[in-house]
């Protein structure tokens, strides 16, 4: 129940600030554009739908998936449309504090913050978007936006909880095509690592990095580390986790439409929501090395039998390669014998 109340506060507090800092960046006169850069000349504003899909399963990430304390889920999506020249965050760029602090704790004041200072200072915010989270790996949440030529490109982030400082998103999506707007756009959505954080599994302590790395996106096989929850060797690419769905609607009056506290219509997958097939990554099974050869056993004068034994890191799943063998013996002669 206290956990209840909170999120509910939390919610109301960021409907707040949401609406208060687009109203102030709207107001805000645009500055004039370089010429020199290829321009949006649509004469109208355009109203969009997103549709966010999870699809962060157990099937298709076997490894260390997180099943309690927490589960696999999706914190609020936070977004902005903008100018060319802003950017919420880049790939093989230094994240802010506002990005760190989302990617680790999932608190969206600080990017917030830097969004309304970024359309106070170079004007280039038009309209701040949010959507509730997902309490599960896959669920959907959805929310509208409006964009017009000045401000055509889209930029989102989504924590995924739980993680060291993992996040999917996009950067700069022009949702633009020289004098008219697209009509769907489909976003296929892959983990990135903030570079703030250094663990390696989804269940990873707080361990800061010294010195901060860029943002990075995680692949199957980097970091190439066997602890790390994505990596599969096996693969040449990891499938999506996520993906996002862009369609243009009708022109309304309002200007971002905030949604309701998730509910279970809005958090799950059914019917013809699952476009895609169903997706199995096989998961190898890893052992632990071997462990010393134990005592020779055996009497004095003949030859003994010495063992030594491994055991299971991880069992293997969707036809991974099985387990070997977990003990071994070898003939010995027994030591010190009287």
């Amino acid at each position: 129940m206290e956990t209840s109340r909170k999120t509910l506060s939390f919610s109301d507090a960021l409907h707040h600030l949401l609406v208060m800092m687009l109203t102030f960046i709207r107001g805000v006169y645009s500055m004039p554009v370089p010429t020199d850069v290829p321009m949006c000349t649509a004469s109208e504003t355009a109203q969009y739908s997103l549709m966010f899909t999870g699809k962060w399963t157990q099937a298709a990430f076997p490894k260390q998936y997180p099943v309690y304390r927490p589960p696999a889920q999706w914190s609020n999506l936070i977004g902005v449309t903008h100018s060319y020249d802003y950017h919420m965050w880049q790939s093989n760029e230094f994240a802010s504090n506002g990005v760190r602090e989302f990617a680790e704790k999932g608190e969206a004041w600080t990017i917030m913050e830097e969004v309304e200072t970024a359309g106070e200072r170079i004007q280039s915010v038009y309209g701040i978007l949010s959507a509730p989270a997902v309490v599960g790996g896959t669920g959907q949440m959805n929310t509208e936006f409006e964009v017009f030529a000045r401000h055509s490109y889209l930029s989102f982030i989504v924590r995924i909880v739980p993680s060291p400082d993992w996040f999917v998103g996009a950067d700069s999506v022009d949702l633009c095509d020289g004098d008219h707007w697209k009509e769907k756009v489909t976003l296929e959505l892959f983990p990135y690592d903030a570079g703030t954080d250094s663990g390696f599994t989804f269940s990873s302590p707080n361990f800061e990095t010294i010195p901060q790395d860029r943002i990075m996106q995680i692949t199957s096989s980097f970091p190439s580390h066997p602890a790390n929850s994505f990596f599969y060797p096996r693969l040449k690419h990891l499938p999506p986790i996520a993906k996002v769905t862009l369609t243009k609607i009708k022109k309304m009056n309002q200007i971002i439409s905030l949604p309701l506290e998730p509910t279970q219509s809005n958090l799950l997958l059914t019917g013809n929501e699952i476009e895609d097939k169903l997706i199995n990554t096989p998961l190898d099974c890893e052992v632990s090395a071997w462990s010393p050869w134990g005592l020779c056993k055996g009497k004095c004068g003949d030859s003994g039998v010495q063992h030594r034994t491994r055991y299971i890191i991880m069992h293997p799943a969707n036809n991974g390669a099985a387990c070997p063998l977990l003990e071994e013996e070898r003939k010995c002669f027994p030591d010190n014998c009287l």
